[in-house]
């Protein structure tokens, strides 16, 4: 179970978002105890503020006795904050919300087995090396834009590294991580994920676009992005960032292993991890971006940890042997 926020004892306060992982057996309990509709109702009553047990039961028009056992159901999940205060007849069992979401992780083909040794490494999205880009276009950090929209002028800023939202209608961005890997060994798989979609004016639901990954300056291939999103708000997005904007993107996970690249398990290419060549060079290229004469020009959005729907930053993880 992977909590975006602390949380805290002031009964006032919700944490925005609790993530479950549908393959882990105590956020497999968790689900479970949500698959109940007089908890669900429970939880919707709650999001008006604290009530007591009582209260749940006359609100709700169910034995008191049948909410208690509910309401310590979702307490023992972590999903109810309860405390107990003097009444007028005695100590009343006060309730609290916890979460105002709750996110359900699926596991994917692309996650690592971690049968050998893995080396990972993260870093943000406005960390790349070049940039060569077309407007549509901009970059803002978690506090505000950086430079002018629609000028490519302004990847270039001297503060890009701070970035946190990137968005360009073709072109790419180039990613120089170093090669921290032992020497003398062979690498075996690779995984590369990271929050993406495309690239729209405003947003649009329809509007494809391809997207190519390069490592190394060898493509992998090409991933077609259904739309940019923008229906519901982005569940990181700082408050001033407005709602007729992109809010979230898909998070996207590439694997490239013996047999060939992957994209979520849906095959890409014959590239191989050998194809890579990882051990040659102290860095590891890593290149994304929609290439001029694409099928589908449009566009992508790029999301680090404070924007979209994933707190996470571009990962790569490689296992070897």
């Amino acid at each position: 179970m992977e909590l975006k926020t602390k949380r805290l004892t002031d009964p006032t306060h919700v944490s925005p978002t609790l993530v479950l992982k549908s393959d882990d057996r105590r956020d497999l309990n968790t689900i479970k105890a949500l698959a109940s509709e007089p908890r669900v109702r429970i939880l919707s009553e709650l999001a008006e503020g604290l009530h007591s047990v009582g209260d749940l039961s006359r609100s709700l028009g169910l034995p008191l006795s049948t909410v208690s056992q509910h309401v310590k159901k979702l307490e023992a999940c972590g999903l109810v904050h309860i405390e107990e205060k003097p009444g007028e007849r005695g100590l009343q069992r006060i309730c609290q919300r916890v979460y105002d979401r709750i996110v359900i992780d699926m596991p994917t083909h692309s996650e690592p087995s971690h049968e050998h040794p893995i080396w990972e490494f993260s870093w943000p999205v406005g960390a790349y090396s070049d940039a060569s880009v077309t407007p549509t276009c901009g970059l803002t950090s978690e506090v505000g834009l950086i430079g002018l929209t629609d000028d490519p002028s302004s990847f270039y800023e001297p503060d890009h590294p701070s970035a946190q939202l990137i968005w360009f209608k073709s072109g790419y961005l180039e990613y120089r991580i170093p090669n921290r890997l032992p020497h003398s060994v062979r690498p075996r798989n690779l995984w590369l994920t990271m929050e993406i979609c495309s690239e729209a004016p405003m947003y649009h639901p329809d509007w494809p676009s391809d997207i190519t990954l390069w490592i190394n300056d060898v493509e992998l291939g090409s991933w077609t992005s259904p739309a940019d999103f923008g229906d519901q708000r982005g569940l990181l997005n700082p408050s001033w960032w407005e709602d007729r904007n992109t809010q979230h993107g898909l998070l996207k996970g590439w694997r490239v292993t013996e047999r060939g690249s992957f994209i979520d398990g849906i095959r890409l290419s014959d590239v191989t991890c050998d194809d890579l060549k990882l051990m040659k060079n102290r860095f590891i290229s890593v290149r994304i971006g929609v290439k001029d004469d694409a099928r589908h020009v449009g566009g992508i959005n790029l999301f680090g940890q404070k924007f979209g729907n994933y707190e996470q930053d571009i990962v790569l993880r490689v296992e070897y042997i």
